[in-house]
């Protein structure tokens, strides 16, 4: 399984819009073949910040997600509305290893 941690700083005046673009992205992700989850969380102190936790079967399955046109809808979408890059930290599974376990 490839699990990834997408840490987002959007600019103030953008969260609004920034949540719809995500959650719209969202919607299509988790009907993607090979996908475990896509949650999108803000946090609860700075409403600026978010983090995109995804996960996928295989290295394929997360790779074709970036290629999808939603994805890429997405990335275009809300470039502009990031204070700065955003960053994917990469994690191991450790549990659960059944894939069963994780819907």
């Amino acid at each position: 399984m490839i699990v990834t941690a997408v840490m987002i700083q959007v600019k103030p005046d953008s969260i609004t819009k920034f949540i719809e673009a995500t959650v719209k992205n969202h919607e299509a992700s988790v009907r993607e073949r090979g996908n475990l989850r896509f949650d999108v969380l803000q946090d609860a102190d700075d409403p600026s910040r978010f983090m995109l936790y995804e996960a996928y079967e295989t290295e394929e399955a997360a790779a074709a997600h970036k290629k999808t046109p939603h994805y890429l809808e997405w990335k275009k979408t809300v470039e502009d509305w990031m204070q700065k890059p955003r960053e994917g930290i990469p994690y191991t599974v450790v549990k659960p290893l059944d894939k069963n376990k994780w819907r």
